[in-house]
């Protein structure tokens, strides 16, 4: 194993393998992404507490970039899209923070635009009642193939009108070595931050052969 760390760019050694930052990729954290995808800051989003009882909450999980806040973070990410798999607007979740308690979770879900006359509001409530409807395994101990959770409130968030224009988001949300090489990208379903290396955008760079 290296005798110092490895890793750039904000990236953690873990012993065995770097843990990079959002937005950044390779085995050393040496790649800022090929895409980093913004349409969830536009909204609309509803944004939920839940407490999970069968998992232990530890103080590292406070840091979003530590490895305990990740792993939790990709298990209930997990659960919640099987949880709302059959919501029809439903885009994701993004877990906010962690606290104790056995282990509290604030986080945001992120929904496609809803028609002019549906309520967003009725909409949060309708998300607290699938989440507390949804099926949870039958063994809450720690050690249990899953999660088991109550959730405990909802917030609605219409879509704001940022005060970034799109391009100053992009050089907010990327990496800050790499932040003057991302561009906007509007989509038909949202904003994209992408470079020359991007495939299949304007102004990508054609590589031919590699």
């Amino acid at each position: 194993p290296p005798t110092t760390d490895p890793c750039l760019n904000g990236g953690r050694w873990t012993g065995t393998a770097c843990l990079c930052p959002p937005n950044m990729d390779g085995p050393r954290c040496e790649f800022g992404a090929t895409t980093i995808n913004l349409t969830a800051e536009l909204g609309p989003f509803v944004t939920m507490m839940a407490r999970v009882t069968n998992r232990d909450f530890s103080e590292d999980m406070v840091d979003t970039s530590s490895s305990g806040h990740r792993r939790f973070a990709e298990e209930f990410s997990r659960t919640m899209d099987g949880v709302y798999r059959n919501v029809s607007d439903y885009r994701g979740i993004r877990v906010l923070s962690l606290s104790r308690g056995s282990v509290v979770v604030n986080y945001r879900i992120q929904l496609r635009p809803l028609p002019d006359n549906a309520s967003l509001e009725h909409r949060a409530l309708e998300l607290l009642a699938v989440a507390n409807a949804a099926a949870q395994p039958r063994n809450c101990s720690p050690s249990a193939d899953g999660l088991c959770f109550t959730a405990t409130s909802a917030r609605a968030t219409r879509a704001a009108t940022p005060a970034l224009n799109d391009t100053e988001l992009c050089r907010r949300h990327a990496p800050a070595n790499f932040s003057q090489f991302y561009f906007p990208y509007r989509t038909a379903n949202g904003l994209l931050c992408v470079t020359n290396c991007t495939l299949n955008v304007p102004g990508a760079f054609d590589c031919h052969q590699g």
